[in-house]
């Protein structure tokens, strides 16, 4: 074997070693070995669904007139039915508002109720009950309220809003 060839398979076993040593080195320090893929949920503690449904009639709706104007939330109903959503029958408010609406939610439609606040560009107020046993997501419709947003522009305002966050004290239902 020439020199040339023996200082090759050196300076590449040297290079292997080292590398070895380096790995060795941060696993050791790794400081987030313990780390789990995902926290324990505490006892009692509410499971969260974060996640946006596949399609419209997977969402159940109820829609509250909170503003003084008559048939309000039979039109809003009536719109997101035809959007395909399921809706129950509107109600009156007992409570009167003057912004564009609230959302009331449980855990069991976290990433449902996102999904509504884009109808209404993220200006509606989310309301999230921990102790709510049911799916279905109240809305009520305030005075500022002028319609709901076309397809483009709730796919601009889900980017905008984001991805759900799982409520605080909740977790996540996998």
């Amino acid at each position: 074997m020439s020199f040339t060839r023996t200082r090759a398979f050196l300076v590449v076993a040297l290079l292997a070693v080292a590398a070895i040593v380096v790995v060795v080195v941060a696993l050791v320090r790794d400081t987030q070995g313990d780390a789990a893929a995902g926290q324990k949920c505490p006892a009692g503690a509410p499971t969260a669904n974060i996640d946006i449904p596949a399609g419209a009639d997977e969402v159940k709706l109820r829609v509250f007139n909170g503003t003084k104007t008559e048939g309000v939330a039979d039109r809003v109903s009536q719109e997101f039915a035809d959007r395909g959503f399921r809706t129950q029958p509107p109600a009156e408010s007992k409570t009167k508002f003057g912004k564009v609406a609230i959302i009331r939610y449980g855990p069991k439609s976290v990433g449902a109720a996102q999904w509504i606040r884009a109808y209404f560009l993220g200006e509606a107020d989310p309301q999230y009950n921990a102790k709510r046993t049911t799916d279905v997501i109240d809305i009520v419709i305030g005075a500022q309220y002028k319609q709901l947003a076309t397809k483009t522009e709730v796919n601009q305002s889900l980017a905008q809003l984001s991805e759900p966050k799982l409520p605080p004290g909740a977790c996540a239902a996998r």
